[in-house]
């Protein structure tokens, strides 16, 4: 469903991205982990179609980004870090507006709404303006946004960050659930316990480069180490820096 083939982005002599090369089929949750400026952030835009590599190619769904992008974000749902709201949307007029921008039909779309409103527990404040939604508030609300269209691939920017305990339990049922149901998603996160908990397979970047994936247990074997995914990660781009 993702494939990155021989990716490379450079920023004028700086290089983030260094061939990087990866399929991820549908149906798989998949961590994506790396230091501060490892190159995650462009990864993801390159993936989103908000940035094209120096060389390379990027699909989803078997569609090239840099030729048939409209196609391809037709599959896409993106939560970024930060979650960007209108806000002098209530957060019903924010559903309603990603919905029309997928051109979903409008009673596809009212039963969309209903149903992710209920999902993220969002019907004591979806009608109030989105200018005094608490950070949780507005980060469950993106999420929404993002599962109306039912995406085939979804890209989650460290998800977690805002949210209580509570909530992020239910974000990590949600990821998992997607999976089952075919959806291929992209996790990109610094909190390692939830990667060690949910993913089916990790890649590990560090300056750019991918310096593992696989399983928990392969990256073990790469790392020669019988430990936590926290320890692996910490050996495996120590070594590397160090090089």
């Amino acid at each position: 469903m993702i494939e990155l083939l021989d990716v490379t982005k450079r920023y004028g002599t700086k290089l983030a991205v260094d061939r990087l090369s990866l399929t991820i089929p549908a149906g798989e949750l998949f961590a994506f982990l790396g230091p501060n400026g490892a190159g995650k952030t462009t990864t993801i835009k390159m993936l989103c179609g908000l940035l094209f590599p120096t060389s390379g190619t990027v699909r989803v769904g078997g569609f090239d980004l840099a030729t048939h992008g409209d196609d391809a974000r037709r599959l896409i749902a993106f939560v970024p870090d930060t979650p960007y709201l209108y806000e002098k949307l209530t957060g019903r007029e924010f559903l309603r507006f990603i919905g029309d921008l997928y051109g979903l039909d409008p009673a596809r779309r009212l039963q969309k709404e209903d149903e992710v409103i209920e999902l993220f527990r969002l019907g004591e404040f979806v009608d109030d303006l989105t200018e005094r939604y608490s950070h949780g508030m507005r980060q469950r609300t993106v999420f929404a946004a993002a599962l109306l269209h039912e995406p085939k691939v979804l890209i989650v920017d460290e998800p977690t960050v805002g949210l209580d305990p509570k909530s992020i339990r239910l974000l990590k049922d949600l990821l998992r659930k997607q999976a089952r149901g075919g959806t291929t998603v992209f996790l990109s996160t610094h909190s390692l316990d939830i990667a060690q908990e949910l993913a089916d397979r990790i890649g590990i970047i560090d300056r750019g480069k991918v310096v593992c994936c696989g399983t928990l247990d392969s990256l073990r074997q790469q790392a020669d180490l019988a430990g936590t995914l926290e320890e692996v990660f910490l050996k495996l781009t120590t070594e590397e820096g160090e090089e």
